[in-house]
């Protein structure tokens, strides 16, 4: 794929992210694997000014191509490509539900056997640090450790998939799980489902996708 058709794609699945109602103006971000590194979405820029030229590519050096600078949660970005070499992309949001939960520090439990789509019987909630840092970065790593997609306590969720398609539906996936969950915390907290019902979700999950 072209740099400048992969750049497209990033555009439109920030713009996406935004119309789904994941995340808001500029904040957030989105990135792609590409060859010795990644492109990512830039800083302080509304995605709906942005064009695909204005998308930023990094090596894993931390060298640049582009106009603008990179998004302030490129550190993020880059430390979860290199911990998780499945990561083909990488979504950051704000998203209503999910940062409610994480203004709480509270992960999702296995409440609902979709909660298996991140990996595990959990959405863990990574310990707050200030954004844009590396303690931020490595609180991200180790919360998505066996997992997809974690909360970040006080500021948001991150997940990354295969390519952006799958991100972008995964991130969707787990803000509906927050919503649910949300929704059912004001009636009494939910039972969770056991491990080893989990477990054959995974398998089933592994199965489907195969």
């Amino acid at each position: 794929m072209t740099a400048s058709r992969l750049a497209a794609q990033v555009l439109a699945t920030a713009r996406a992210m935004n119309s789904l109602g994941l995340n808001q103006g500029a904040s957030g971000n989105v990135s792609v694997r590409d060859g010795n590194g990644f492109l990512i979405t830039p800083s302080a820029l509304p995605y709906d000014l942005c064009q695909p030229e204005d998308m930023v590519w990094m090596g894993w050096s931390g060298q640049t191509r582009g106009r603008l600078k990179p998004s302030t949660e490129w550190r993020m970005h880059a430390d979860i490509y290199r911990a998780y070499p499945r990561a083909g992309a990488i979504l950051h949001a704000h998203s209503p539900f999910c940062t409610t939960l994480a203004c709480l520090e509270r992960p999702i439990p296995a409440f609902h056997y979709m909660v298996a789509v991140a990996g595990g019987d959990s959405i863990r909630c990574a310990p707050y640090a200030t954004f844009g840092t590396q303690a931020l970065s490595d609180a991200a790593v180790e919360a998505l450790r066996d997992r997809s997609a974690a909360l970040l306590a006080h500021h948001g969720m991150v997940c990354h998939g295969a390519d952006l398609d799958r991100v972008l539906a995964l991130a969707v996936e787990v803000e509906t799980l927050a919503r649910i969950y949300l929704q059912a915390l004001p009636v009494a907290e939910p039972p969770v489902l056991p491990p080893e019902e989990i477990a054959e979700v995974l398998r089933r999950f592994k199965d489907y996708r195969a």
